[in-house]
This record gives C-alpha cells, structure tokens and sequence, in this order.
C-alpha cells in the first residue's frame, strides 16, 4: 500500500507517463493527482484505482492527462476464454468427484 506518492512522482521526468494496471492501493490518489495537476508525471494510465468503482466526481476523472479504464486490462479473447476453459474444467472435476485441477489459495 502506498508505494508511489508524492516523493516518487517528484522524482518522475516531466515527459513521464504513470501507468497502473496492478493494484490500486499501491498508489495514493490524491498525491497522483496533485502531481498530475502539477505536471510531473505529464500524464497518467490506470486500470486500478484505491477503492473500486470510481465515483462520478472523482479529481482523476477531471484531468484531461489522465486515461481511466474500469478494471478491464485483462479483458481479452484469449483470458475469458481461458477463465471459462479453467472453471469449467474445475467444474466438471468437482462433479466426477476428483479433486479439482485448477485450486486457489
């Protein structure tokens, strides 16, 4: 949590770009955009945000160098159909009774 705040923005080249498709809370949002507004970084990307979904009024939505995504970075073809091909195949697994192929812990 917290891992890029002001002292890491400062550090940024002003032609930089922030780009955060991990987790949200590694970054504090107000300090990326008091940075944003203060031109270092120049812009920023994220697919993540501290609390999820984005209110309507929120500061990051008003940048005009900032592009927001709503979580969707993996998003592809080839992940929801792999998504689907993982589930089912724990499924089918589970109703045969064995132990299930894909187990997160």
């Amino acid at each position: 949590r917290g891992m890029f705040g002001a002292a890491q923005f400062a550090l940024m080249k002003p032609t930089s770009i922030f780009v955060n498709v991990a987790r949200g809370p590694v970054v504090r949002e107000d300090e990326l955009v008091a940075a944003l507004r203060a031109g270092r970084p120049w812009a920023a990307g994220l697919d993540v945000f501290e609390r999820e979904p984005i209110g309507p009024d929120h500061p990051l939505l008003a940048l005009p160098n900032v592009v927001l995504t709503p979580h969707i970075g993996s998003a592809s073809v080839a992940t929801r159909v792999r998504m689907a091909t993982l589930a089912a195949e724990n499924l089918v697994a589970v109703l045969s009774g064995r132990a299930t192929p894909h187990i997160v812990r």
